[in-house]
C-alpha cells in the first residue's frame, strides 16, 4: 500500500467518527496496486459471465411476463407516473432494447411518455472551454493553461459496470444509497452508457446528472449476433430504418448520440452496407439531435473481420471518416501510439479525436491505482483518453469482503467506495483537462444524488434514496484528502462537505463567472461543530481583470471586524444583517435554519469588470482539535448597480491598482 492510499485510510477513518473504521484501512483503498494486477482480470470476466449468464435466463421469463400483464398494469402504471417524486413504475423504468423488431416498431414501455419532463436538456452555458491545471487542489499558486487545438485532449467516460441497469434504471431509483456515482464530470466531455444489449438506452438519472454539467450522452449500438447484424444491413432500406429509429431514440430519451461497436465478423459484401450506415447515423445524428455525436469502436477492418487493431490505421480509418471520433481499443502500446498519430496525420485530423482506451480493470494495461502510469502515454502522445469500467471502484469493493449488493446501502461501502474514487481520480487529474463554471447564479447544495436521510435547511426528513437526477454541481477537483462528502449532516439534499484539510487554502471549483458590472453577491451555508471560537472558517474567490489573466487579487470571505481591503489580499466580513429583498436567492422554507448551521452573504462593487476565476476554502482550528468544518452551499451571483441597496463593501482595485502581478 502506498502513501496516498494510506492517508485515504486516514482521512476515512476521521470523518466516519467510527472507532473500527482504523482496522478497516486495508479494505478501504484495496489491497497494493501490484496485487490487484494479478487477479483483475479473471475477476472481471468471471463477474461479467455471471451477469450475462444470470440475465439471459432471467430476460426470457421476464419478457412472457410482461407480455401477460402488459394490458392490466397500463392503467396504473399511467397513474403512478402523475407523481414525478415518487415514481417507479415500469413506464419510467429505463430498459434496454434487445433485437431489431423491438428497435424498429419502438417497442419501448415509455413511448407514450413525454420525456422532456423528467430529462432536462443538455446545459450547453454551465461550463467554459477546458483549461490544464498546473496543481489541481491549490488554490494559492496554482495557475492553468488555455487548452487549444494544438494541445486538446478530450475524455470519453465509458460506464460498463456489472451489466448496468442496476438501481440506476428507475426514475426514482431507490433507497441503495451507497450504489455507485460519478461526480467528476469537469473532466469529461462525453459519458457513455454502456451494456452488452442491443441497444443500450441511457437512464435518465444519469442524463440529468451528465446534462447538469454540461456534458453530452451517448447510449450503445452495440452487435455482438450474426443475425443482428445480417438483419440491419440487408437492404439500404434496412440501413436506413435502423438509422432511423436509432435517431428516434436519441430525441424520445433526450441523449446526444451513439457509441458504434460491432463485435461479429462483417461478410466482405456487407462491408459497403456497414460503412453506409455509420455515414448515415452520424450525419442523421449530427443534423437532428441538439450536439448529437457518434463515436466508432475499434473492432472489425476494412475486410469486415474482427480484428482490433488498438490503433488508428488504414485498416480503420474509414471508420473515423464517417464518425465524430474512434474509440481504441485498450490492448495497445507505444508503437500503437505512434502509428495512429501517423494515420491521424495522414487524415488530416487533429489527435484529439482518436480515443486511447484505458480499462480500469487492467487488461492489457496497467489499471487500477496504476492507472495514472497509462494515462500519462496517452496524453503524452497528444490523444484523447476513453476509459473503462471506472466503476472499479465500487465493484472491487466486494474483494475486500463488503457487500455491494445490500439493496437498503451500507454505511461502510458508502465511505469506503467515495475514498477510493476521489483517490483515483485525484490520480490520474494531472492528465485531464478540467472545464471552469461559467454560468450564473451560480447553486450548490453539494448533494451527489443519495443520501441516508435527506435534508431541509439542517433538519433532518427521514428516508433514504438513491436518484442521480438530484445530483446537484460537484466540485471540479477531486476532493481527495482535503474533504468528504458526509452523510451524517447536511443543510440541503443528502450531504454536505466535510473538511479535512485545516492547514492550508484548497480549491474547490475552477470557474469562469464575469461580472461585467463589477457587482458580486456570494453566500454560503457552513456549521462548526466543537470551538467555534477559535476555528476560522474563509471561502475564498481569486479574481481577475475581466480583459486579462496575469493579475489576480484574492478574496478571504471570513469574520472579520471589518472590511480590510488592501492590496493582493482583501479580508471581507458578512453583511450585519439580512441581504435587501429580492437579493436572497437561497431555498427557503417557513422553517427556521436548524441549529449550528449559519449563512454569510457578502455583497462586493468593483471599481470595474472582473472575472472570478477560482473558489477555495481556508479553515483553520486549533493543533490537536477535533473540531470539525462542514460547507453545505455555495451561491454566487452578478448583480446590477441598482441591486446596491444597503451596505456593501467597495474594491477600487483599478483606482489604486490592487492587483497581484503573476
Amino acid at each position: 500500500m502506498d502513501n496516498l492510499e494510506a492517508k485515504v485510510l486516514e482521512d476515512t477513518s476521521k470523518a466516519m467518527e467510527n472507532s473500527e473504521t482504523e482496522r478497516e484501512n486495508d479494505k478501504t483503498t484495496g489491497i497494493p496496486a501490484a496485487e490487484e494486477e494479478e487477479v483483475v482480470s479473471g475477476t472481471k470476466r468471471e463477474l461479467e459471465a455471471e451477469v450475462v449468464g444470470r440475465g439471459e435466463g432471467r430476460e426470457e421469463g421476464r419478457e412472457e411476463k410482461e407480455k401477460e400483464n402488459a394490458c392490466e398494469k397500463e392503467t396504473v402504471q399511467r397513474e403512478k407516473c402523475r407523481d414525478q417524486n415518487t415514481c417507479r413504475c415500469a413506464q419510467l423504468e429505463a430498459e434496454p432494447i434487445k433485437d431489431n423488431r423491438q428497435l424498429l416498431e419502438f417497442r419501448v414501455r415509455s413511448r407514450d411518455i413525454d420525456w422532456r419532463q423528467y430529462v432536462q436538456p443538455l446545459n450547453t452555458k454551465v461550463r467554459a472551454a477546458a483549461v490544464y491545471l498546473d496543481r489541481q487542489a491549490d488554490f494559492v499558486g496554482s495557475r492553468r493553461r488555455e487548452v487549444s487545438e494544438d494541445n486538446r485532449r478530450e475524455l470519453l467516460v465509458c460506464h460498463d459496470m456489472m451489466g448496468n441497469y442496476l438501481e440506476d434504471r428507475h426514475f426514482h431509483s431507490s433507497q441503495k444509497y451507497d450504489d455507485y456515482r460519478f461526480v467528476h464530470w469537469s473532466a469529461v466531455d462525453y459519458f457513455c452508457y454502456f451494456s452488452h444489449d442491443y441497444v443500450t438506452i441511457p437512464p435518465c438519472g444519469w442524463l440529468n446528472a451528465a446534462h447538469r454539467h454540461g456534458v453530452p450522452v451517448l447510449g450503445t449500438f452495440i452487435v455482438e449476433a450474426t443475425a443482428r447484424l445480417d438483419e440491419f444491413l440487408a437492404t439500404k432500406e434496412s440501413v436506413e430504418s435502423t438509422v432511423e429509429a436509432l435517431t428516434r431514440l436519441c430525441q424520445h430519451f433526450g441523449f446526444e448520440g451513439w457509441l458504434v461497436n460491432v463485435e461479429v465478423t462483417v461478410p466482405q459484401g456487407k462491408m459497403p452496407s456497414l460503412y453506409r450506415f455509420v455515414r448515415q447515423l452520424t450525419t442523421a445524428t449530427e443534423s437532428r439531435v441538439p450536439h448529437g455525436r457518434v463515436f466508432w469502436y475499434d473492432s472489425v477492418t476494412d475486410d469486415g473481420k474482427l480484428q482490433w487493431q488498438n490503433e488508428l490505421n488504414s485498416r480503420n480509418a474509414r471508420f473515423f471518416r464517417h464518425s465524430h471520433g474512434t474509440l481504441i481499443n485498450y490492448a495497445w502500446d507505444e508503437g500503437h501510439l505512434e502509428r495512429s498519430a501517423q494515420q491521424a496525420a495522414r487524415e488530416q485530423a487533429p489527435q484529439h479525436r482518436v480515443f486511447m482506451g484505458l480499462d480500469v480493470f487492467g487488461r492489457s494495461r496497467k489499471g487500477g491505482f496504476q492507472s495514472l502510469e497509462t494515462m500519462e502515454l496517452i496524453a503524452n502522445s497528444g490523444f484523447s483518453a476513453g476509459i473503462f469500467a471506472p466503476g472499479w471502484t465500487f465493484e472491487t469493493l466486494h474483494r475486500f469482503g463488503y457487500n455491494i449488493k445490500n439493496p437498503r446501502g451500507d454505511e461502510q461501502v458508502n465511505a469506503s467506495f467515495l475514498a477510493r474514487n476521489e483517490a483515483w481520480w485525484a490520480r490520474i487529474w494531472p492528465t485531464l483537462a478540467t472545464h471552469p463554471y461559467r454560468s450564473l447564479p451560480f447553486f450548490t447544495d453539494f448533494c451527489v444524488g443519495s443520501g441516508r436521510m435527506e435534508f431541509e435547511r439542517g433538519w433532518r426528513i427521514p428516508g433514504a434514496f438513491f436518484n442521480l437526477s438530484r445530483q446537484s454541481l460537484q466540485p471540479s477537483v477531486p476532493l481527495d484528502r482535503n474533504a468528504v462528502h458526509h452523510f451524517d449532516d447536511a443543510y440541503l439534499g443528502g450531504c454536505s462537505l466535510l473538511l479535512t484539510n485545516y492547514e492550508r487554502a484548497f480549491r474547490l471549483f475552477v470557474t469562469d463567472f464575469e461580472l461585467a458590472l463589477g457587482v458580486l453577491l456570494l453566500s454560503y451555508v457552513f456549521r462548526i461543530d466543537g470551538d467555534a471560537v477559535a476555528t476560522t472558517f474563509d471561502l475564498l474567490l481569486r479574481v481577475t481583470p475581466l480583459r486579462s489573466n496575469d493579475e489576480d487579487l484574492y478574496l478571504f470571505c471570513g469574520d472579520y471586524e471589518g472590511a480590510i481591503v488592501a492590496p493582493q489580499r482583501c479580508y471581507l466580513s458578512p453583511l450585519e444583517r439580512d441581504l435587501p429583498s429580492g437579493l436572497h436567492r437561497l431555498r427557503q422554507d417557513s422553517r427556521s435554519l436548524a441549529a449550528g448551521w449559519q449563512v454569510r452573504h457578502y455583497l462586493v462593487k468593483f471599481d470595474g469588470p472582473v472575472r472570478v476565476q477560482d473558489i477555495g476554502v481556508k479553515c483553520r482550528r486549533p493543533e490537536e482539535s477535533s473540531t470539525q468544518a462542514k460547507l453545505g452551499v455555495v451561491y454566487v451571483d452578478a448583480l446590477s448597480l441598482e441591486d446596491l441597496k444597503g451596505t456593501w463593501t467597495d474594491i477600487p482595485v483599478y483606482g489604486k491598482r490592487m492587483w497581484n502581478e503573476q
